[in-house]
């Protein structure tokens, strides 16, 4: 008989480092509308370095239950579904256990996210020690690191409807 070895999916959230959130909108190869996008990622400055980063946001994806490298996951399709995206005064929030993240949003972002009702959200477990929050991010470093298989197979991914605060 041969048993899986278990994973242990706890985490010290000093492991996390600085978490950032950036945003953008671009083109969906297969739609006219653009999508708009969030990137949440450690900058791998915790006390035990990259790795420990790593690790620690792969334990809290574990505990929160979106699945690194699975599939997209649909936070529509499930009423108790982990994370939610709350757009307000030209900010995206998001909610998850453990954490809330908060970035400023472009106006073409916000006009894309009108439009579909959702975005598309990314959380790696893969440190961007470069994109530094505050930081103008240039659009080749963007692409380089979000668009890089190492990056996307490291993460988790999920629509998340898009909610406002009602007044």
């Amino acid at each position: 008989m041969t048993s899986t070895p278990s994973v242990d999916t706890a985490f010290d959230p000093a492991d996390l480092g600085t978490l950032a959130v950036i945003s953008w909108s671009g083109e969906h190869p297969e739609e006219e509308k653009d999508m708009p996008f969030l990137l949440a990622y450690s900058l791998g400055d915790g006390p035990g370095g990259p790795e420990a980063s790593s690790n620690a946001v792969r334990g809290l994806l574990d505990q929160t239950g979106l699945p690194v490298g699975g599939n997209v996951q649909n936070g529509a399709d499930k009423p108790s579904f982990p994370v939610s995206l709350l757009v307000q005064a030209g900010q995206a929030v998001i909610n998850m256990p453990y954490l809330n993240a908060q970035c400023v949003v472009p106006p073409e972002w916000l006009s894309a996210a009108e439009a579909r009702g959702y975005a598309y959200f990314v959380f790696t477990t893969r440190p961007w020690p470069s994109a530094t929050p505050g930081q103008p991010v240039t659009e080749e470093d963007l692409a380089q690191f979000a668009g890089d298989e190492e990056t996307l197979i490291a993460a988790a991914h999920c629509l998340l409807p898009v909610r406002e605060l009602r007044g």
